[in-house]
Parts: C-alpha cells; sequence; structure tokens
C-alpha cells in the first residue's frame, strides 16, 4: 500500500462493501471510521473516488429523482457510489493480505475496523505482528528514557511516562485480543476434529446409565 491514500481507499472500498453510499453520507462514515483528527475533506475525498471509479473499483449513478416543476433548476446531482465486481475482488485481496504495513499505527487502525470480513488466520497474523511492532517500540522508549532521564525537565518525563503508559495499554489490549483468537480458534479446531455423532452417543450412554 502506497501510504495515506491507500489507508482512504481501503475505507471507501470497505464501507462501500457494505452498503453504495452517496458523497456525502461516505465522508461523515469515513469521518468516525477514521477518527476527528484525520477528518476527511471534499478536496481529498472525490479524488479518491474519482481514482477508485477510473480504476473500475467503483461506480457512481446519479440518484437524483425528477424535481417537481417549482424546483430551483441547476441542482447539483447526488452521486451514489457502489463497488464493482473488480472492486469487491481488489477488497478481498486486501484483506486477505498481512504484510508489515497492516501493522503500522494507521493502516492497523482502518484493517481493524473491517475483521469482521477478514478470516481467522489473517488476523490473528496482524494482531501478532502489531504486538511485536509495539514491543519493540516500547523496548525502545524504555532504553531512550533510561539515558535521558538526568536531562529532562518534569515535564518532559511526564509527557515520556505517558507515552509509555498508552504503548503499554495496547499492548495488554493486544494480548487479550491474541488470547480471544487463538481460543476461538482452538476451539474450532476441537469441533473440526470431533468424530461425528460422538456427542449424541454420549448421550446415549447417559441416558443407559
Amino acid at each position: 500500500m502506497r501510504g495515506r491514500s491507500d489507508i482512504l481507499e481501503l475505507a471507501i472500498l470497505g464501507l462501500l462493501h457494505e452498503t453504495p453510499m452517496h458523497g456525502y453520507e461516505l465522508r461523515k462514515r469515513l469521518n468516525v471510521l477514521l477518527g476527528s483528527f484525520r477528518a476527511l475533506s471534499y478536496g481529498s475525498l472525490y479524488p479518491a473516488l474519482k481514482s477508485l471509479a477510473q480504476r473500475g473499483m467503483i461506480v457512481g449513478s446519479d440518484a437524483t429523482t425528477t424535481p417537481p416543476p417549482h424546483a430551483l433548476s441547476g441542482k447539483r446531482a447526488r452521486i451514489v457510489y457502489e463497488l464493482t465486481a473488480d472492486g469487491k475482488e481488489h477488497f478481498a485481496e486486501i484483506l486477505a493480505s498481512s504484510g508489515p504495513t497492516t501493522w503500522e499505527d494507521e493502516h492497523f487502525d482502518v484493517r481493524f475496523a473491517f475483521f469482521a470480513q477478514t478470516d481467522a488466520e489473517t488476523r490473528l497474523r496482524i494482531l501478532e505482528g502489531r504486538r511485536t511492532r509495539l514491543a519493540e517500540r516500547l523496548d525502545s522508549v524504555r532504553q531512550s528514557a533510561a539515558r535521558t532521564r538526568e536531562r529532562l525537565d518534569e515535564y518532559t518525563l511526564e509527557l515520556q511516562r505517558h507515552g509509555l503508559e498508552q504503548v503499554e495499554r495496547e499492548v495488554r489490549w493486544l494480548d487479550g485480543l491474541i488470547d480471544n483468537e487463538r481460543g476461538t480458534r482452538r476451539a474450532r479446531t476441537e469441533d473440526t476434529g470431533r468424530p461425528t455423532g460422538s456427542a449424541n452417543a454420549d448421550d446415549a450412554d447417559a441416558s443407559q446409565h
């Protein structure tokens, strides 16, 4: 993925995969998904939509109904965007990927938003990769803090401590998610490997005693 433009495109594809939307509604959903600190302007949204349309990933159609005779002329048409077959296939390919870029801060947030549509093995690889990346960051910050502690003022030290706590909190959160994914995966494997009818046989034996 190339960067911010790819993050935006992934978010657009994911939201349109759920349901077709017009630009204004899509912008509102994207602002919720990407967070207020990365609020989108129409200046960034519509070039992304145009690029996706040119590549055959989405298609836009005029959803404006015929205006009544008394309506003002020149009313701008409301375009509704939806995924094409190629767009759905491309989105599925993205969801199946789990390379290092999926562990980075902004990419991870958006990928996590579509975890419900991601297969279990890919989810686990991304979570484990993210945890490894944060553990490395945590070690780096701790080493830096130990080297510079005596040279920093109290406010910089407090900011440093705050940063450490944030990373530690996310690591604990990831540990819980990883344990849950592994537990779910283990349970499914055990259910799959269990002989057919064993539960019924157990019930039958119990009823005879």
